[in-house]
């Protein structure tokens, strides 16, 4: 007889009631029994134990890397169809190019997560999205050229390298390729995807309920979500997220909902380029130049394909997406539904894809596998070869979204642009593809290899070169003395360095110290900076640079990006000796100064955080459900921080006085403005009590014991290290009566990481 708990008869593994001997399942989670847990262990991945290669220095064995051999035996590669996995028209090119698109467009331009860098597309929930349908396929088809060269040659600039290659063996001319980016070794557990409700299936076969409905109309930047929606489900995720629903790379391809409507699609593919940094010349060269290439496959109902990697069975060995239909694959090969060609030449770069798409009247059909595609009306149009059948030839094909292309007027009037104009179409294709495969690899002293372009785009936030000397350990004690004798405050010292440098986020290695844009438009004006202290400090750091650089006889001169940097310091190193410990905040030269014709201000704008813990600043107004602590939480991880980094960082910058609006909320101290660690003792001490000052709990008071007062006012984002478990046992370190040293010098310690975090030109990541 079965037992109740257990009908199927299955014996329980020990560990987290895993089931062995049928159906994988796990019990219930930490984050199932405490679903307001603060995720804090999220800040610490990437952890050198993971990295099986973390002993390796990867620049140095890229450099030593034969290019020219390498792209050689990509392209013969790709010439080689495997009787396993066949290519279409005998040419793996246009698999690689989807693979490569489809790695590099998880990018999102809010906060910079997603993209190639990583390689992301190896883990989950990344590789067993269904529109990475057979990208498995791809990257084991490359397994040759990763075995050959091994860990000097990264999964993520293999994908990237190849999708290049794909394009020149087909006659395309790519503007270059900038090698460097570095591997993950396990899933990205901090980027929020959306509604993990997909299950290896295509949304429209998710409840309703799952999905966030709205329509495109109605977006305003930094919402939460569509408001209203005259039409059905349009735009599915919240912003920031860049695909137009979960476990889609861009848009649904066959428009809003599988609604077959151009309009709504053409609506749909300009939001969710926009959030992914593109405009609208870049959003039709890509997708012209793209489906210039290959096929789409669906040839088998989608009912009949087996589960994602993920979920596949051990003896699949990685694979997914098996198909049971004739040989699986080949001429039954299904990946998104939608069969057939855009051109007559699938694998030679011209422009007939614009021409076929212009130049014919199209009527909806249904593929094989039942999804919506378009077919010319004229039954005598041009055909397309068979990919796999000599000698037979087929209708063309479109999508829903490329008739959007057609019908939206500004696209169409793009789309005539490119048509009577290859040359520029070319060269507009071959900058938005090196713009999508390079967007999230931060500055140009990251990229490596031969083919890098000498050109600087707006969109890798350039800076001038360096053409002076740097000072010296002389000349920064004289500056530092000028800055201590300028009459600035450690408050607005600290700040004007603190928001320079914390803007940085990790994701695509944008924002930082470096290039002193804390002076230019946008991040001048923005509200959590103090501009009108900012304004101050900027003009008196500018006098002192003058007259600095007014003095040199020889080639030597202070950039106003190294000065904000060293007053920051300055100020840390008074107010630490304020408070009895003396300590030098480490400083290195070498930052230069850029200007706002190097500034895509538009771009740029969207580092500006909606919520910054560090400095109590939230932004109600944008209509984040989320809690404070947790975006906090986000900002932390971009910054690369470690738990007790985060929590130090926090306790100095309290008692530093760095709340944007110069509130009080946090500051337990009555020493603002020196380096103690007040407020970690005034947090972790039993002589007060916390009540929330309204029903929404934003807002705490914090009291008194004995006689009730309010001696202290606190945010969520100060509360959350006395009351998470995790927080707060690394503020009880700094707490205790003998920790006022190691504090300070953690402090310093942190401070200087966040400092030096944009500093490419001297460090190797």
């Amino acid at each position: 007889m079965k037992p109740l708990n257990n009908p199927e008869g299955l014996e329980k593994c020990p560990f987290m009631g895993t089931r062995v001997g049928g159906a994988i399942g796990t019990g219930p989670q930490n984050d199932d029994w405490w679903p307001n847990r603060l995720q804090v262990e999220l800040l610490h991945q990437e952890q050198p134990a993971a990295n099986p290669l973390s002993d390796e220095n990867y620049k140095e064995l890229f450099n030593k890397i034969d290019f020219q051999q390498l792209k050689q035996d990509i392209k013969a590669l790709l010439l080689e169809s495997k009787d396993w996995w066949p290519a279409d028209y005998a040419n793996y090119g246009p698999q690689m190019i989807r693979m490569a698109w489809h790695s590099a467009g998880t990018y999102r331009i809010a906060d910079g997560r997603g993209g190639a860098g990583q390689a992301m597309q190896r883990f989950a929930p990344i590789n067993s999205w269904w529109d990475n349908g057979n990208t498995d396929k791809s990257r084991r088809l490359l397994w040759p050229i990763k075995k050959k060269y091994g860990s000097a040659l990264s999964w993520a600039d293999l994908i990237v390298l190849a999708g290049n290659c794909g394009l020149e063996i087909m006659n395309f001319p790519t503007f270059g390729f900038g090698g460097g980016r570095r591997d993950a070794w396990e899933p990205d557990r901090s980027t929020y995807w959306g509604p993990e409700f997909w299950n290896g299936k295509p949304v429209d076969q998710v409840p309703a309920s799952a999905n966030h409905k709205g329509h495109p109309d109605e977006m305003v930047h930094n919402n939460l979500r569509w408001q209203g929606s005259p039409k059905e489900a349009y735009f599915d995720l919240e912003n920031p997220l860049a695909a137009s629903h979960q476990a889609l790379i861009y848009v649904n391809p066959e428009g809003p909902a599988n609604n077959g409507d151009p309009h709504d699609s053409a609506r749909e593919i300009r939001e969710s380029f926009a959030r992914m940094a593109m405009g609208d010349e870049e959003t039709v060269a890509l997708i012209a130049g793209g489906h210039a290439f290959g096929k789409s496959h669906g040839m088998v109902a989608p009912d009949k394909i087996g589960a994602a990697p993920e979920a596949a069975p051990i003896h699949a060995q990685g694979f997914g997406w098996h198909n049971p239909v004739g040989s699986g694959n080949g001429a039954n090969t299904m990946t998104n539904g939608i069969e057939g060609s855009w051109t007559q030449n699938p694998t030679q770069w011209d422009n007939t894809y614009l021409e076929n798409l212009l130049g014919h009247d199209w009527k909806k059909v249904e593929s094989p596998a039942g999804a919506t595609q378009w077919t010319p009306v004229d039954p005598n149009a041009p055909k397309t070869p068979d990919a796999h059948i000599a000698g037979q030839m087929n209708n063309l094909m479109m999508m829903t979204s490329d008739i959007a292309l057609k019908v939206d007027p500004e696209y169409r009037k793009i789309c005539e642009k490119f048509l009577n104009d290859f040359d520029y179409f070319t060269d507009a294709f071959s900058r938005a593809w090196y713009k999508l495969t390079h967007r999230d690899m931060g500055p140009k002293e990251r990229y490596l290899g031969p083919e890098v372009p000498a050109d600087n785009m707006i969109w890798q936030d350039p800076r001038p070169d360096r053409k002076y000397d740097l000072i010296d350990e002389s000349d920064v004690a004289t500056l530092k003395q000028q800055l201590l004798d300028s009459g600035l405050t450690v408050s607005a010292l600290v700040s004007a360095a603190w928001s320079a440098a914390s803007v940085y986020r990790h994701s695509d290695k944008r924002g930082g110290a470096n290039g002193a844009r804390i002076g230019l438009e946008p991040q001048n004006n923005w509200e959590m900076n103090r501009p009108e202290e900012l304004s101050r400090v900027l003009q008196t750091l500018r006098d002192i640079q003058s007259k600095f650089n007014s003095q040199q006889t020889g080639n030597k001169q202070v950039s106003l990006a190294d000065l904000i940097v060293l007053g920051g310091c300055v100020a840390v190193e008074k107010a630490a000796r304020d408070a009895g410990v003396s300590v030098t905040v480490p400083f290195t030269p070498g930052r230069v100064d850029t200007t706002l014709e190097l500034t895509d201000v538009e771009s740029f704008n969207w580092l500006k955080p909606v919520s910054d813990g560090f400095k109590n600043y939230h932004n109600d107004k944008v209509g984040y459900r989320v809690p404070p602590e947790r975006i906090f939480l986000d900002r932390a991880q971009l910054l690369t921080l470690t738990a007790p980094e985060w929590t130090v960082l926090v306790g100095g910058l309290r008692v530093l006085e760095q709340n944007y609006d110069y509130a009080k909320h946090g500051v337990f101290t009555e020493r603002p403005g020196q380096l103690t660690n007040d407020f970690f003792q005034v947090l972790t001490s039993m002589d007060y009590e916390w009540v929330p000052q309204d029903q929404r709990e934003m807002l705490f008071n914090i009291n008194e014991r004995n006689g009730g007062a309010t001696r202290y006012t606190a945010t969520r984002c100060d509360l959350i290290f006395g009351s998470n478990a995790q927080l707060r046992n690394i503020a009880e370190v700094y707490a205790a009566d003998d920790a006022q040293e190691r504090f300070v010098h953690d402090f310093v310690a942190a401070w200087n990481k966040v400092m030096m975090l944009d500093r490419y030109d001297v460090k190797d990541e």
